[in-house]
């Protein structure tokens, strides 16, 4: 019995290398992101959107202060001061929001347009580096929880082929 046992082993293990498959890890996030096009998408956004964003931080500085003037000082105020004051923050606190808003879904917007422009690119990229490495499985780096061996990681590969695409 242990003959045979050992025999099926030995078999399954001379045979397990040929079902072995290539893997990789593919961040393609990072690859995306460390574009030249993902880069001048950024650069085009900041430009787009750059002065709601320091007006909010500015006015997300000022409410700070009120709301600590106000924790502060607000028992020592008169009511008509406290009122002028509460009244302040709701109205730059509806500002910031609004501001929020805005520059939230102009980030959304961007991603959105970059991400359906570059998809066929980022498949053309991703397939001639499966060919090139003769890879069978792209896993990304989060999904793997255990590997006893270094799987290579393609995802600067990646990204300059897709930056050698036009």
């Amino acid at each position: 019995m242990r003959k045979l046992t050992a025999a099926v082993c030995l078999f399954g293990a001379m045979t397990l290398p040929a079902y072995a498959a290539e893997v990789a890890v593919l961040d393609w996030r990072a690859a995306l992101m460390n574009t030249q096009s993902a880069q001048s998408s950024l650069s085009q956004l900041e430009s787009q959107i750059g002065g709601q964003q320091r007006e909010a931080q500015s006015l997300g500085n000022e409410l700070q202060q009120l709301q600590t003037r106000l924790q502060q000082q607000g028992e020592t105020m008169s009511q008509s001061e406290r009122d002028a004051l509460i009244a302040e923050l709701q109205q730059k606190g509806s500002r910031f929001e609004q501001l929020r808003r805005e520059v939230m879904q102009a980030q959304q917007t961007s991603e959105q347009q970059f991400l359906e422009s570059a998809e066929s690119k980022l498949e053309r990229a991703v397939e001639q580096v499966l060919e090139r490495h003769n890879i069978d499985v792209l896993v990304e780096p989060q999904g793997v929880l255990h590997s006893s061996t270094d799987l290579p990681n393609v995802t600067n590969e990646v990204t300059q082929i897709f930056d050698s695409l036009n």
